[in-house]
């Protein structure tokens, strides 16, 4: 899908205002409700808008612990990759997983309630022996920034010069 301008305005508008009425998105990108819903609509249909959810202030809840996981397995079969992967999507505390390349194999985020359950979860996790060799945990101290995609930076070969 070819997206212009207006389409990168609804979706960096979403971003930041995901409650926001069709009218007010209308009236903050200037187009009609009607074309500003219909684009909307295309959007979402062409999976470009995944979903939608409310950002929690977990520390308003109860206090909590962020760690950043460096983990390499022992063995680099797609068996060991998928029996780790498997087990990080079955476990409720990993909020982020991600494969990367270069010196390790995952980076994984978790929130725990304290340091002592992050190393409860750990300690089951190396005795479930999913295929961990090493791993690197650096507990977040505060977070820096957090912001939408910035959609326009990232799109100019696939933007159109005009609105459909």
């Amino acid at each position: 899908m070819k997206l212009d301008k207006i389409d990168l305005k609804i979706l960096e508008t979403l971003q930041r205002h995901g409650r926001i009425t069709n009218q007010e998105l209308a009236q903050h990108i200037s187009l009609s409700p009607s074309a500003c819903m219909e684009r909307h609509k295309k959007l979402e249909k062409e999976g470009i808008i995944r979903s939608y959810g409310a950002e929690v202030a977990l520390e308003k809840i109860a206090p909590y612990s962020a760690v950043l996981v460096e983990v390499t397995l022992k063995n680099h079969l797609s068996v060991d990759f998928q029996r780790f992967e498997n087990a990080m999507i079955r476990l409720p505390e990993v909020v982020d997983c991600y494969a990367v390349g270069g010196g390790i194999d995952y980076i994984v985020k978790f929130i725990a309630r304290n340091i002592e359950h992050y190393q409860e979860m750990m300690d089951r996790i190396l005795d479930d022996d999913i295929g961990i060799d090493r791993y690197f945990t650096y507990f977040i101290t505060r977070q820096i920034k957090k912001t939408a995609y910035p959609v326009s930076r990232f799109t100019q070969d696939n933007i159109s010069g005009t609105a459909e």
